[in-house]
Parts: structure tokens; sequence; C-alpha cells
């Protein structure tokens, strides 16, 4: 190397600094350079100071305590240049969260809008019907007054004259040639003081309203409620003994706490939880979230093998503290402990051979009739594996059946729906995940239209959402009215059925969102429930509807009155552990996917047990969704093994 120039790995740069540092001149001694560094006073000094006054403090060369500064400044800088990264993640959610807030704003500002305007509406009829109502009754009594008054003024008029003509003959001279006029005024006079005529009103002159209006006032004064939490999904907690382990089939619980951005806890309800229990396979097993409206929530669950799992707990689509959790799933350690009225053990399995199953009695609500119905059924193909490819789905609920022969998924956790030919060839799927009108959250329902129309039940958005045959966003029903919708079906009038999980209730809406009816409430009696699922629609417009943690389905009118009930908690015939799809065929049979006990089992109309459809060779776990191919054959959600299975029914 030549000479004069520098090797590229001297410390030339440091000399450099060493010398400039060593040029500055110690302000207490002078002529003296400061060439050390006293740590414990974080100042220069130079030899006489740190023999002098800083004689006891640590002191080192100047370069190295140069050097350890560096060090810690850089550091320093990668630990600000790493927070970058999350704030620009947390920049894009929260800009996220601030357009969902902006579109959310929009979305009740237009609801609001329009139910007031059905309000005005609705006065307009009601204040038409009473001027209406006022104008007939006035009409009548009118009628009946005036009719008494004319007959009156008749009878009037025809004294009036005879007498007028008696009085003039009285005072003419009496003759033999008046005699026979005289007589006939006579009589007449007669008649006339013996003619009946209606003295009495024959009607009042009653008219006045009665109109309730304060109660009125009061209610619109509170009409309405703006519903918000300030939960944060950071601060909020989960605890209960459900977040550590639980017995195969047994329900398990957890407690979910919401807080506040400081931590402090929330005393309102209503917030929008999720939870999730998955195995490492991707299954994943149903459950209910429960609100206390106190800021405390409890998710319920029940899962039917043992295992490793992951419970995942979320706020407004974000982790609360410590999820997801892992979860451990074993088997009671008292094998023969009674089960509980929420679930019993694994399943019931599905019959190998061809097996009729022993007869059942008739529901108390229906008349039970003999119907021999032998049913061969196996597996045809099955479509799908866990994934968000075309194909592939994650939590599939729903199911539904075009008459043109196409099958629909709502791929609840994908945020979409997939459609297929009744031969599994993959057509077409459609959805984008977001919480405005024509984005999917979480669709668990799927429902065809006679026009073509495909109808989706979102849960999370708490709204049912249309589209046309092609996935073309067209309009949405029941915001503001439902909570938790999770089946939808359609009635032989072209009506919307709603299955609201939340609410427990039964909702029947036009296409057009004007609600028809709704029927059903929380509870365990005939006309109540406790989570249902889905709903199917017979040939006689009947409503059948499987009642989850009721263990039981049930058939109503479009009015609301029950028709029938059937099912018990078990394993046996006719037996639920938590029914899930439904579907009727042509004959008025009733197919019932049995999500606890995973088999599907096939009834009468009136409720008598016929069959299941066999399973053994690829057992189903957790199946939801089931429906009818225009073929012939049954399609369920088989949602723990991410796919949908198709099964020869002969009817």
């Amino acid at each position: 190397m030549e000479a004069g120039h520098p090797s590229p790995d001297s410390s030339n740069e440091e000399c450099t600094v060493l010398e400039a540092l060593s040029g500055l001149a110690c302000h207490t001694h002078t002529g003296k350079v400061t060439e050390l560094y006293c740590s414990g006073c974080e100042v220069c000094v130079c030899e006489v100071c740190a023999l002098g006054e800083h004689a006891d403090h640590p002191t080192g060369p100047l370069l190295a305590a140069l050097g350890t500064h560096r060090d810690g400044l850089q550091e320093r800088l990668t630990a600000a240049q790493n927070r970058l990264p999350q704030i620009s993640e947390a920049l894009v959610s929260l800009r996220e969260i601030l357009q969902q807030l902006t579109n959310q704003r929009a979305l009740i500002e237009e609801d609001i809008h329009i139910s007031f305007e059905e309000l005005h509406k609705t006065l307009d009829v009601r204040k038409s019907v009473l001027l209406m109502e006022l104008e007939v009754t006035y009409g009548l009594k009118q009628k009946v007054l005036q009719a008494q008054l004319d007959t009156l003024l008749h009878g009037q008029g025809g004294i009036v004259d005879t007498c007028t003509q008696t009085e003039k003959a009285l005072s003419g001279e009496a003759r033999a040639a008046s005699l026979q006029a005289e007589r006939g005024l006579g009589e007449r006079l007669r008649d006339l003081a013996s003619q009946g005529l209606p003295f009495q009103a024959e009607e009042n002159d009653q008219l006045d309203l009665l109109m309730e209006t304060e109660g009125l006032r009061k209610s619109i004064h509170k009409l309405g409620t703006i519903i918000t939490t300030s939960a944060v999904a950071s601060q909020s907690e989960a605890s209960g003994v459900g977040l550590e382990q639980c017995i195969v089939g047994l329900p398990a619980c957890v407690t979910i706490m919401t807080r506040d951005k400081a931590g402090g806890p929330c005393r309102s309800g209503n917030a929008i939880l999720s939870a999730e229990v998955c195995t490492p396979d991707g299954s994943v097993a149903d459950g209910e979230i429960l609100d206390y409206k106190n800021g405390t929530y409890d998710f319920v669950y029940t899962v039917n093998k043992e295992g490793e799992f992951s419970l995942a707990l979320r706020l407004y689509d974000q982790h609360i503290k410590g999820s997801p959790f892992r979860l451990r799933v074993t088997r009671s350690p008292d094998p023969e402990s009674p089960p509980t009225t929420t679930g019993a053990k694994r399943r019931g399995k599905s019959p190998g051979s061809k097996k009729k199953g022993s007869r059942r009695t008739g529901s108390a609500l229906g008349t039970p009739r003999r119907k021999e119905n032998p049913i061969e059924d196996d597996l045809i193909f099955r479509i799908g594996t866990k994934g968000r490819n075309k194909g592939e789905f994650t939590n599939l609920q729903g199911v539904s059946a075009s008459s043109n022969g196409r099958i629909l998924i709502a791929d609840s956790n994908n945020q979409c729906v997939q459609i297929f030919s009744n031969e599994g060839e993959f057509n077409s799927r459609f959805g984008v995940r977001g919480r405005s009108p024509g984005q999917l959250q979480r669709p668990t329902g799927v429902a065809v239209h006679p026009n073509g129309d495909i109808i989706i039940a979102d849960y999370d958005n708490k709204w049912v959402s249309i589209f046309s045959s092609e996935g073309k966003y067209k309009a949405k029903l029941g915001s503001g009215r439902l909570m938790g919708p999770k089946g939808v079906s359609v009635d032989q009038n072209g009506h919307v059925i709603v299955v609201d999980n939340k609410a427990c209730t039964v909702f029947i809406f036009q296409p057009t969102g004007k609600l028809v009816s709704k029927f059903g409430s929380r509870g365990n009696g005939d006309k109540q429930f406790a989570g249902p699922h889905f709903a199917a629609v017979n040939n006689n417009n009947e409503i059948i509807v499987t009642d989850f943690h009721n263990h039981s389905v049930k058939v109503f009118t479009p009015e609301g009155e029950l028709l029938l009930k059937f099912g018990s908690n078990g394993e046996g015939n006719g037996q639920f552990n938590a029914p899930t799809g439904v579907a009727v065929d042509v004959n008025g049979n009733i197919i019932v996917a049995d999500w606890g006990n995973s088999r599907i089992q096939v009834f009468d109309g009136s409720g008598s047990f016929l069959s299941y459809i066999n399973t053994s060779a690829d057992p189903l776990y957790g199946p939801q969704g089931l429906a009818l191919t225009s073929d012939g054959h049954v399609v369920v959600a088989d949602s723990g093994n991410h796919c949908f299975k198709v099964y020869r029914y002969l009817q």
C-alpha cells in the first residue's frame, strides 16, 4: 500500500475526534487539555482534575467513554426505529376503525331517517283511518236521525193540511152535499191522530275522540338509543376454569370483563365479542356468548373430543389480554357420573349398517301416523379443507341449494359465500369483509329467493344482506331489529324467515325489509327458544326451527302458533345434543343435523323418528347447515372438518 494513504481498517476517524476533543482546554487548569472522562460527574477532565477534585471518582479515557456513549445511542436509535413498524401497523388499524366508525355513523343516520319516515307514514295512515272512521260513524248516525226527521216532517205536514181543510169545512154552512167530504176528513183526522210517529230520538249525538297521546309522547321521548361502549381489547380480561380445561361433552364457562383504555371496568353491555375454540387442525367448537348488560360476558362452550385446543376471545376483532389461550379437553374423571342437561358424551355413533332404530312415540302436539319410509344413504362426495382459497373453508355454517342446481355455502370466518354445482364443481364466490352495507363480517345463514336473489344472515353485522344471483349487493333488512341472525329461509309467499340466535326470536320480513311478524323469546317454554339456529319451511308454509340449547325441533304457523315439538337431550333415536341444520323433503319428512351427536336424523311430518343418514364411512364433526339439492341429495356443512358433504337420499 502506498505511503500516505491510510488503511481502511485504521482508526483515523477516531483519532481525528480524539485530537479534536483533546484540543479542548480545561476550564480549571490553564494549559491543560481534557483527555479523560469522569463518569460520576459526566464531564470531561484533564489529568490534574483527575488527580485533584475527581480523584475519588471513576474516570477513564475519553475515547472509551465516547465509544460507550455511541453504543448506547445506537441501541436507543435501533429501539426507536423498531417502533416505526408498530406505529405503522397501529395507524392502519386505527384508520380502519375510524373508517368503520364513520361508515357505521352514516348507516345509523340512514336508519334513523328511515325509521322516522316509517313512523311518519304510520301516523299518516292512522290519521287517515281515524278520519275515515269519523266519517263512517257520523254518516251512520246522521242517516238514522235524518230518516226520523223526515218521517216526523211528513207526519206534521199531513196533519197540518188535513186540519186546515177541516177547519175550513167547519167554518162554512152545514150542507148535505158536503157530508161525504166531511166524513172523509174525519176518517183522515182519526188516522192521523192515531198514527205512530217516532217522537223519541232513535240515535244520539255522541261523537268523541279518545286519543291517548301522553304515553306515546313519553315513548317518543325515549325512542331509539345510540349504543356503544368504551371497551378496548388491550385492557379487557378473561377468567374462569374454562380458560384452562374442560370435560368432553360438558359445558365450560369463561367470564370476560371489558375495560376502558385506562383499565377501568365498563358498566354497560352490547360490546361486539367473538369467541372460537379451535383444534390444531382448525376444527371449531360451537358456543354461546351471554351478555349481562353490565360489562361482563360469559362464553359457554362444549367440546366433544379430547385434546389440545386454543380459545380465541376477540373484542371488536382484536384479541383481549392473553388471547389466544391454550386449552386442554379431557375425559370426565368419573365416567359413571350422569350427563348434564346441556350436553351428553362424545356423540352417538352413526350406524354403520342400515339401522331402522327404535320407534318413538308421537309428539304430544302432533298425531303420530305409521309411515314406512326406508332410507338408503351413503356419501357421494366431500368438498373442502381448511383454508382461505376457493374450495377451502374456515368454519362454514349455513347451506342452501337452488332450483337451478347450485349449492351455496356461508363460509363464516372467510367472510364470503362460495357457490358450487350439484356435482361439487366450484363456480364462484363473493364477499368482502367489513361492517358497511354490502360487506360481510360473519355470514352464518344463506338462502335462495324464488327470484334468484341470495339472502345472507350476517351474525356480527346484525342484519340480513340481499345479493343478486351474481353476488351484486342489492339491499339489507333487519338493521336495528336483529341482535344475532343465524339462519335464514324463504316461505311460500316469498317472505324472508330470519332466526335470531341472540334474541331467541323468529322474524318474518318482506324482501323490502318491512316486518311482517315475529314470535319467540328466551326460555324453555313451548313457544320459547334457547339459542335457535336454523329454519326450514314445508309445503304447508309451516316454519320448522331447531332449538339448539333446548335440544328440540319446533314447528309453527306463520303467525307463531306452535303446532308440533319433538326431541329431548340424549343420544337415543329421536334425541338431540343441540340440533342445528334442518330441511324438509317433498313428502314432509324433516331432516335434522344433530350437532353434539355428530349425526343426521330423519323424522316424519309428525316428529316420529324414521332413520339416520349413514355417515359412518367419513364421520361428521359438528354438522351445521343442511339442505336438499335440486337432484334430491342431502348436503351438510361439516363445520368441524371444514368441508361440505353430499349424501344419497332416497325419499
